[in-house]
């Protein structure tokens, strides 16, 4: 089963604007996020990543997601965002999210030093990866300049054992919905960690 896909914007078809550096804020579905204003939702769209893979993690298991900034400020207060004195944002933090996970009654766990070859074994039977992978992803032929990032959900392998991934932020459907790379490919974007999420 194709997990829902979840942007980390509210309006999924001009992620391609927002990433070219459009404000935000101009979102014209930005209060869908239960976001306070339209500053705290633009304040907050470049880090929702993992939230927005909090919320396909929970379609797939059948359940009706909160708005995002409703599965944030849960996320924030089990520490999985920091707000730190210069106004800069730090997170998602795995810790938070599992605990958050745990109390949805959805277990979970940290994943640390993973292949890419061995993603699609630990999704088989049903399992999400919330995967570290830097946000160049969208485009898988370039060179990243590191590693890791951004979260994307992968939620399997196709018959050629490309994984199968949806991105909060590519910036076209191809990118964005079932978006399918070789695990060789993925590996130059994955930082080897991110969360396992039981079937």
């Amino acid at each position: 089963m194709i997990p829902p896909y979840r942007a980390q914007w509210e309006s999924a078809a001009l992620v391609a604007e927002f990433v070219a550096g459009r404000d935000a804020a101009n979102d014209p579905r930005w209060a869908d996020s239960d976001a306070r204003d339209a500053a705290e939702y633009a304040r907050w769209a470049e880090h929702l990543c993992g939230c927005a893979c909090l919320q396909m993690a929970l379609g797939a298991r059948g359940r009706t997601a909160p708005p995002i900034h409703a599965i944030r400020r849960a996320v924030q207060a089990e520490g999985g965002y920091v707000e730190q004195p210069d106004g800069a944002i730090r997170g998602l933090i795995y810790a938070g999210a599992v605990a958050w996970l745990g109390a949805q009654g959805i277990a979970s766990r940290i994943v640390l030093d993973v292949e890419a070859d061995g993603i699609a074994a630990m999704v088989a039977d049903g399992a999400l990866l919330v995967a570290s992978v830097h946000p160049a992803i969208r485009w898988p032929d370039r060179d990243p300049p590191a590693r890791g990032g951004h979260l994307v959900l992968v939620f399997g392998a196709d018959e050629a054992g490309a994984l199968r991934f949806h991105n909060p932020s590519g910036d076209t459907d191809a990118t964005r919905i079932d978006a399918r790379l070789p695990p060789a490919v993925f590996a130059r974007f994955f930082a080897g960690r991110g969360i396992l999420i039981a079937r």
